[in-house]
């Protein structure tokens, strides 16, 4: 039996900003209109299902709502394209099938779908989410290396290829249930995730009205692209800048995880709508909408609320005040309304509250420095001006970056070493000091107070000491860093802060990367990918090579950035692990089978977590300094504390 995969993609609902995106395309046309945005999200609700390769094109599933029918299809693109010409549901996968097999050398795949938890017609999007699965499908069978942006361009234009004209905006879907901020400038658009700073409750419902979907967009496109009288203007204004101020205002709100204001922001985004909008299309009055809007029952539990899509008396979204207001909302909508209503539950990704670094080493290439002093208690000129010990300026980064408990991994014999560090001074010492050593001295007894001692006493790898921290860790994701770089960032965000906020966006197992020159990957554990935004700074990452031959590197591990150069990426030292990488770290120590000829590594627990979970590379907008090589040390005591340039 070949590779079976399983696949979950949600629907998607529409925050704020509908219609920005086909108003953000006729900037082609009018380079004076403002870009579109929108904030966009996947919901709980989608649909499941399991995949595997095929000779065929097949989508089946056993679910009443398929009446036992199902798509065979040879991989032929004018047969997959008649198929899509036919409409319904059906013709979406078709659509995309036909896409692939036009850009992509694949075979077949067989999709069985298990289950469809979401509501058709509701203005979520429920054609977008299987044309993202098919997209994903062929992507992750056949490793065709297309990021997140690649699935939702594939999905879009495969649905292009049916009846239905989608929006741009509705495969922000592929995602996941996180928000996105999207952006539209004539035919270019952006994509990237936000930030949630709290749970937020969402309650979506279905109106029980009908609205003209084609007559709203008809109207509204008669204002576009040149404003010819007040209402084009005001139609074009509340599109553009007043829908770009409200989003600006929104991202903030999520970020802080201020609830109340973005309620308040969806009041005023829909007072817009109905001042500057509705009045281009009668559809747009919408009794049924603002009837519920307004219900002063609904309003005791939420803080704010608006339409969805296109608007109109389709659907209708609400930010509820708690967990608890949005069951009862969900409750009285349905039965007092008769509304069907769903939830969404916006969430916080986990937070990073600890660190481990290793240091258990003994230092072979600074010896003999490291006979009379730990490698990592080197000094090193700091920015401030003061010589520290360099563990010192790495426990700083950390702890300025929000990290609130650190493993240190030591050896038995190094334990008298950092208690000795971390012991306060003596009074006598301490009278010597002028203030602003005074207050260094406090600041290291402080941090001692986060420290937490793990002994490593037997040297079997670098998986096997970041095993040891697995009670430390529990189920949280953490940061790894190595005890030997130090690392010098080139904006005003320390690198520790960027390689923690890069996995705020993605969720996902990630390395920080920095790039090396093609003739030194023999010396890096190096790793490929596609670039994942349009900043290339983000990698989803699809292989992870320890110390590769430069002939092998050149074949198969150099990342085409969008200027079509060929470049290569080395692990940074700083990595965000996720539980799975625990789990697995588990399965190989317990199981006996050393990854590194009789030690346990890391590089290659990683490449099965990403395997089965995903991982991505970071770059971060920094250097990093070695003091664990004479000539590198040297570089770093003479460049760390200057200025960047």
């Amino acid at each position: 039996m070949g590779k079976i995969i399983e696949l979950f993609v949600p629907g998607r609902l529409c925050l704020f900003g509908e219609h920005s995106d086909w108003a953000g395309m006729y900037r082609s046309t009018n380079s004076a209109l403002c870009k579109g945005q929108a904030v966009v999200t996947g919901i709980e609700q989608g649909i499941y299902a399991v995949c595997e390769k095929c000779e065929e094109f097949i989508v089946r599933s056993d679910l009443e709502f398929y009446k036992g029918e199902e798509l065979r299809s040879e991989m032929d693109s004018e047969k997959l394209i008649s198929i899509a010409s036919e409409g319904g549901f059906f013709s979406y996968v078709a659509g995309v099938a036909s896409y692939i097999n036009d850009n992509y050398s694949v075979g077949g795949v067989k999709i069985s779908v298990t289950r469809m938890d979401l509501p058709l017609k509701s203005g979520l999007s429920s054609s977008a989410a299987v044309c993202v699965l098919v997209a994903r499908a062929f992507n992750r069978l056949y490793n065709l290396k297309m990021n997140v942006q690649g699935e939702m361009q594939a999905a879009f234009r495969g649905e292009q290829r049916t009846p239905s004209r989608c929006g741009r905006l509705d495969q922000a879907c592929a995602y996941g249930v996180k928000p996105v901020l999207m952006g539209f400038d004539g035919v270019e658009i952006s994509s990237r995730p936000l930030r949630v700073g709290t749970t937020f409750y969402w309650v979506i419902a279905n109106l029980m009205a009908s609205k003209d979907t084609i007559k709203i967009l008809a109207d509204l496109n008669k204002c576009y692209p040149f404003a010819e009288n007040d209402l084009d203007r005001s139609v074009q204004e509340a599109l553009g800048p007043d829908n770009l101020r409200i989003n600006s205002e929104v991202i903030k709100a999520l970020s802080e995880g201020d609830a109340p204001k973005v309620g308040e922001l969806m009041d005023e985004a829909q007072d817009v709508f109905d001042k500057k909008v509705a009045p281009a299309c009668t559809e747009l009055k919408a009794p049924v909408l603002h009837s519920v809007l307004s219900d002063p029952e609904v309003r005791k539990l939420v803080f704010g609320g608006k339409g969805v899509g296109s608007q109109g008396d389709g659907t209708v979204q609400f930010l509820a005040k708690s967990d608890t207001d949005a069951g009862k909302l969900c409750e009285y909508l349905e039965k007092k309304r008769g509304m069907p209503a769903f939830r969404l539950t916006l969430k916080p990704g986990q937070q990073i509250r600890k660190a481990i670094v290793p240091l258990a080493g003994f230092g072979t290439r600074v010896f003999p420095a490291t006979k009379s002093v730990k490698k990592c208690f080197m000094p090193v000129p700091d920015r401030d001006g003061l010589l520290k010990p360099a563990i010192l300026i790495l426990l700083e980064e950390l702890i300025d970056s929000g990290i609130e408990e650190i493993a240190l991994i030591i050896g038995e014999e190094d334990r008298a070493e950092f208690d000795a560090f971390f012991t306060p001074l003596s009074s006598e010492h301490m009278s010597k000091l002028p203030d602003e050593k005074r207050s260094m001295e406090d600041r290291i007894e402080e941090l001692g107070k986060h420290i937490t001692y793990i002994i490593q006493k037997e040297r079997l790898g670098f998986g096997h000491a970041v095993y040891l921290a697995r009670d430390f860790v529990k189920d949280d994701p953490v940061l790894l860093t190595l005890g030997d770089f130090l690392y010098k960032s080139h904006n005003d965000v320390n690198p520790t802060r960027q390689v923690m906020d890069a996995f705020y966006e993605t969720g996902k197992l990630l390395i920080a990367l920095m790039e090396v020159p093609s003739d030194k990957v023999v010396h890096y554990g190096i790793v490929h990918g596609v670039w994942d935004n349009e900043e290339e700074n983000i990698l989803k990452a699809d292989s992870m090579v320890e110390k590769p031959t430069n002939d092998y590197a050149s074949e198969y591990l150099g990342v085409m950035n969008s200027r079509k150069e060929k470049k290569y990426y080395a692990t940074f030292g700083e990595y965000v692990l996720t539980p799975e990488v625990f789990s697995e770290l588990d399965r190989v120590i317990k199981n006996g089978s050393p990854t590194e000829g009789r030690e346990f590594g890391l590089t290659a627990v990683l490449d099965t977590v990403r395997e089965k979970y995903g991982m991505n590379g970071f770059l971060p907008d920094a250097e990093c300094f070695d003091i664990g090589l004479p000539e590198e040390y040297v570089r770093t005591v003479t460049e760390f504390g200057r200025p960047h340039a």
